[in-house]
């Protein structure tokens, strides 16, 4: 067994941006261990991951705001504070905030995550309607 006290006074967030667009703050929960990574991701109105895919699947607990979580092929699904998202492994798909809200989820990510192309800005909109 190991606890991980929670974040120390004074840590900066970390700033992700090599695969994400739109401003995006991640918290590590606990260090990346037995190919689990949990965070919590605040991503600033529009801003999303990129396409990707996880080796074993990852899970999605949205804690405030609102956003989307989109499937290669399908209609983005609006999330809110509460819903909780399945991934399954291999799945390939990106998730963000609203255009008109900040999103605060908890990511656990389990196994190799796969970065593939960025959410094109036009198809964004579309796909968030």
């Amino acid at each position: 067994m190991k606890i991980f006290h929670g974040r120390q006074d004074g840590a900066p967030s970390q700033v992700k941006s090599a695969t994400f667009t739109g401003t995006v703050h991640a918290d590590p929960v606990m260090p990346s261990m037995d190919g689990v990574v949990i965070n919590n991701v605040f991503f600033s109105p529009g801003a999303r991951t990129y396409w990707h895919t996880h080796e074993t699947g990852q899970i999605l607990t949205v804690t405030a705001g609102k956003g989307w979580v989109c499937m290669e092929g399908e209609a983005a699904q609006e999330l809110k504070a509460g819903d909780t998202v399945w991934i399954a492994k291999d799945e390939k798909h990106w998730h963000g905030a609203a255009d008109d809200s900040f999103l605060l989820h908890t990511a656990i990510s389990l196994g190799r995550t796969e970065w593939l192309e960025e959410v094109a800005e036009t198809d964004y909109p579309t796909a968030a309607k």
